[in-house]
């Protein structure tokens, strides 16, 4: 039975195209599924068929695992203590095993022992399909709607499917069976049996990979997509920057009568998109962003990684745009975050901070109005920037003399240390409970502590917009926190 159990081994591996060592793999396991049969419990038995006569003996084995750690499974572990007993220098990972007597081939259940070679079989060739696949480094994946899958849209491209989440398909498009379909291949998740390959048509990749296609000069590296923000279905926005000067970027994207840009919005249902052109500096590609709008003015927090945007009062609907889409976009594409304003509000706004600043120059400074609005028109917002921009920055103010400006730096330094220290004191009196609770940073904490909030349940007690005013906050971030803040109050009811 011996030699014909390798004939056999041989045979199967020439009609499925499969390696030998894979169908002897495949009978092992059959095996072994078969002597386990024999045994009460969990045992772990391997069996090992020579690949030269075709006999096969199996072994019953053990798992050596730390002492500290227990037994999960006695049927096949041994703690390290007692496996030492047996071998002397076994380790921790390694196995015992024992000889046992080994269930004949002819006693196998023989639908169940071709039922294990075959799914390996299966695997095997299903593994070298992929592999296949995936050598020729194709980036969208090109198919037919097979099936459904418990809400996954199974897509077959020759022998090999990709699965399409239904959170990952174009809003409103509805693919039947039969139906021809790209995407994007996202990942490779060879625990899901099937369909490994998964697929998206509403990630921006998707997109940037069509224009690829459909745009000689990117794949030419004489364009470059820089990013690329979509609200699936609806309308996109991607940033382009061109390597060659004789390369108009946006005209190479629309191509001649809008050719190349209209294949891709029809690939996409429909989806419009806007090509900006990236500029190196941020404020120059958030009002390229924000079109078809015209920007008034724009001022660079980068500090808040945030950008207040002016526009007249024409401009500020379609600026923002049906449902803030437009705005979201914008800052979605370059990494900003955007507030729209109009004229009135971005002067209210600087009118306020140039109050606040100038309150915090006469107190912390000991000077009056005339020198704290000098500082303003000068740039200066914080004591920070008095101290430590270069000496020669604040000795170009007409205003100024030598003298005033190395007095107005120590007084800064000065103030600055002094709130340091009185920061500290105050949070050195905030509870453990507070400190412990997820997400506050050390700066969270102070701003905290400096408002007053000193224990978790101060903290719960605010209401959101009192936490918003106290931190800088959104009113979702600050709603998150306070609700975990409160969690405790609840903690006992059920």
């Amino acid at each position: 039975m011996s030699l014909e159990l390798l004939m056999l081994i041989d045979a199967i591996s020439r009609e499925k195209n499969v390696e030998r060592d894979v169908v002897l793999d495949a009978v092992e396991s059959a095996l072994a599924q078969a002597t386990k049969k024999l045994y009460q419990g969990e045992v772990d038995i391997r069996v090992a068929v020579d690949r030269k006569s075709g006999s096969h003996e199996t072994f019953r084995r053990w798992l050596v695992v730390p002492d500290e750690a227990g037994l999960q499974n006695p049927d096949a572990e041994e703690l390290l203590m007692d496996a030492k007993e047996r071998i002397a220098d076994i380790e921790v990972g390694e196995y015992i095993e024992e000889t046992v007597e080994s269930v004949p081939i002819g006693r196998i259940g023989a639908m169940a022992a071709k039922q294990v070679i075959l799914q390996k079989i299966r695997d095997a060739e299903r593994e070298m399909l992929l592999n296949d696949f995936m050598s020729r480094g194709e980036k969208i994946f090109t198919g037919t709607v097979k099936r459904m899958d418990k809400g996954d849209i199974i897509v077959e491209s020759g022998r090999v499917e990709g699965r399409l989440r239904r959170s990952e398909l174009i809003p409103k498009e509805n693919l039947r069976s039969g139906d021809r379909v790209r995407a994007m291949i996202m990942e490779v998740d060879l625990s899901l049996r099937g369909a490994p390959i998964i697929l998206s048509r509403s990630a921006p990749e998707f997109m940037i990979e069509l224009f690829r296609q459909e745009v000689p000069e990117i794949e030419q590296s004489l364009l470059e997509i820089k990013s690329c923000a979509r609200d699936p279905g609806s309308r996109a926005k991607i940033a382009v920057l061109s390597h060659d000067k004789r390369v108009d970027p946006i005209g190479t994207c629309v191509g001649v009568r809008g050719t190349r840009v209209n294949a891709v919005t029809n690939e996409l249902a429909g989806e419009r998109v806007d090509i900006v052109l990236w500029s190196e500096d941020p404020a120059q590609f958030v009002i390229g962003a924000l079109a078809p709008a015209n920007v008034s003015s724009i001022v660079v927090d980068e500090e808040k990684h945030a950008m207040d945007v002016v526009v007249d009062e024409e401009n500020l609907a379609i600026a923002i745009g049906r449902g803030g889409q437009n705005v979201r976009l914008a800052a979605d594409l370059t990494g900003w975050k955007i507030n729209i304003m109009d004229a009135a509000e971005s002067a209210q706004k600087q009118a306020k901070e140039s109050d606040t600043a100038r309150r915090l120059f006469m107190e912390k400074l000991d000077v009056d109005e005339e020198i704290a609005d000098i500082l303003i028109a000068e740039g200066f917002n914080s004591l920070e920037e008095v101290a430590y921009v270069p000496l020669q920055e604040m000795l170009e103010i007409d205003s100024f003399d030598e003298d005033t400006v190395n007095e107005l730096r120590a007084r800064a330094k000065d103030a600055l240390l002094t709130m340091e220290i009185a920061r500290e004191e105050s949070v050195e009196e905030v509870s453990q409970d507070l400190r412990d609770l997820g997400g506050l940073s050390p700066a969270l904490i102070a701003q905290l502590a400096k408002g007053g909030v000193h224990t978790r349940d101060d903290l719960a007690d605010l209401a959101i917009d009192e936490l918003t005013d106290l931190t800088g906050q959104s009113e979702e971030e600050a709603k998150a926190l306070i609700m975990k803040a409160r969690e405790h109050w609840f903690a006992g009811q059920a």
